[in-house]
């Protein structure tokens, strides 16, 4: 098998009355009377009649459809229509911005957008903004489609485009990374092949997500997961903490992915004797949970959290998870590389750093293929493609450091590491120290300019409801860190903040919050706790 299509026609073919994707009922609350449920054999004639819609108005390869689907039916049915055929998908989310929107339909080159009957007209101010209007359509009324040109009638492969996924844009314009069939392949059988706390049954695992399809863990890694081991895709809308434990325990979910923030939330719901499931589920597969509740989510709830280390550039041609034992619990420890993946751990001259201190992470494939399951580069960019595969290593950008048992333990982006009078200060770390205050909410650390010292460590904090934002609560929070953390690396300056900005998969803008910060510390629109920072 050369594309997703096919992979999941094999499934069909083998397990075709097995559940392929499950969606709770209060997650399909806004458009079905109760749960839904899709069988393999029946989703492939869903597939196969879409395609047949597609092929009708001209699509193949190397068209493109944007995609307003949601974390519904539709959007699986409409990937694989399209991929059988050829066409590359394009995820959009909702709650981007128009011009984010409008952003990814000109630069992806979208032939048609698929909407959502109830997201057609919000995409009108997005295609206002279009030198040439791409047109909507409802997804339920694929007779209305455009009559395309130039397919190329090229049979889709390995090689062929599959989806465009852009980065979060953090900073800048989001690059589109290119990605295909062969990057979602290798995702499904390298899931199949973890083994360890990760070994799944063929046929029998059901994998929960709240993650959203517009990004690569739930389109690529739990999607082709369970499409390769004919398991069953639990698919969340989002993630609901009040009701978690009871989806998970009535959905029968075996497996669960999460985010960082999710832990912690969980572990803030009132205790219940329901909360131990270890006997259901297996594992959980995920990054960035709070290296302080690790342990205590794992014997409070029963099962491993496995942290593993992933980009979309990289896919999980890349990765590396913690699914065998020790998993070093509680340090931010992500696993040993597999045999089949090199990696180096560089300082800022792209110099090897020595065991133990942490250097940036760079990955490649053994052999002669170094980027097999990676990404095929960045849309229209070629020199942000070479300069992430500089030295013919995919530069990650990721700090980390190696243990002596050869474990990798992550520190922080790079960007994001504050150099302070010498001593490099992750921001991750400040912020989980942060967290652990009751008064905070959400916590966004990053460096201001330092006449003396080069960088000072800037919070930006959001409190929770019943708290204050006064300069005494600043202090106390500066208090709570340096009990936890070297003097140097505890808040110089303290930014109360009603809201941060955000990208549109809800992750913080880091370069908007910097710049921000920036011009209040310069303005003097902050609290200076500097005075508080000394040797203990």
């Amino acid at each position: 098998m050369t594309t997703v299509f096919q992979a999941f026609t094999t499934t069909a073919s083998q397990a075709g009355e097995r559940p392929f994707l499950h969606i709770p009922a209060e997650s399909a609350a806004a458009y079905a009377a109760g749960p839904v449920d899709l069988a393999y054999r029946e989703a492939l004639t869903q597939i196969e009649h879409c395609a047949a819609k597609y092929a009708e108005h001209g699509f193949g390869h190397p068209h493109r459809a944007a995609l307003v689907l949601d974390n519904r039916p539709a959007f699986f049915i409409h990937w694989l229509a399209l991929n059988s055929l050829g066409c590359s998908v394009i995820p959009v989310s909702r709650e981007m911005q128009a011009e984010e929107i409008a952003y990814f339909l000109e630069h992806g080159e979208a032939s048609v957008m698929i909407a959502l009957p109830e997201a057609v007209a919000e995409m009108a101010p997005a295609i206002a903004l279009l030198k040439q209007p791409v047109p909507v359509i409802d997804c339920e009324q694929l007779d209305s489609l455009p009559q395309v040109t130039g397919r190329s009638g090229e049979i889709p492969g390995n090689a062929t485009e599959c989806a465009l996924l852009f980065t979060s844009g953090s900073t800048g314009k989001p690059k589109a990374c290119i990605l295909s069939n062969e990057y979602f392949l290798f995702a499904g059988d390298w899931y199949t092949s973890i083994g360890g706390l990760a070994t799944l049954e063929h046929g029998a695992e059901r994998l929960l997500t709240p993650l959203p399809l517009t990004h690569m863990n739930a389109m690529a890694v739990s999607t082709m997961a369970m499409i390769k081991s004919a398991g069953c895709i639990i698919q969340l809308d989002r993630f609901h903490p009040r009701s978690w434990w009871q989806v998970v325990r009535e959905s029968g979910a075996s497996i669960v992915h999460y985010l960082g923030v999710l832990p912690a939330i969980l572990l803030e719901l009132p205790e219940s004797p329901l909360d131990n499931i270890g006997q259901q589920v297996k594992f959980g597969f995920g990054a960035g949970v709070n290296p302080k509740h690790h342990a205590k989510f794992e014997a409070r709830f029963g099962f491993p959290l496995l942290e593993a280390w992933a980009m979309t550039e990289s896919g999980v041609g890349g990765s590396i998870i913690a699914s065998h034992e020790p998993r070093h619990v509680g340090t931010c420890c992500f696993g040993k590389a597999p045999g089949y993946l090199e990696y180096q751990l560089v300082d800022e001259n792209r110099q090897p750093v020595a065991k133990g201190e942490a250097g940036e992470l760079r990955v490649r494939a053994k052999g002669d293929r170094p980027a097999r399951g990676f990404f095929s580069g960045y849309l229209k960019n070629a020199s942000a493609t070479a300069e992430a595969w500089q030295d013919g290593w995919l530069n990650t950008g990721d700090v980390v450091r190696e243990g002596n048992d050869g474990s990798l333990y992550f520190v922080d982006r790079r960007k994001n590491v504050i150099r302070r009078s010498g001593e490099n200060i992750s921001a991750l770390e400040v912020e989980a120290a942060l967290l652990t205050h009751p008064a905070l909410s959400e916590a966004i650390v990053t460096a201001v300019p330092d006449e003396l010292r080069g960088d000072e460590v800037a919070a930006c904090l959001i409190t929770s409801l019943q708290t204050d934002a006064t300069e005494q609560q600043a202090q106390d929070i500066v208090e709570h860190c340096l009990d936890q953390l070297a003097y140097y690396k505890a808040p110089g300056y303290v930014l109360f903040c009603s809201e941060l900005p955000r990208t549109a998969s809800n992750k913080p803008r880091r370069g908007d919050i910097k710049a921000m910060a920036r011009e209040r510390v310069a303005t003097g629109n902050c609290i200076d706790t500097r005075h508080l920072k000394k040797r203990r």
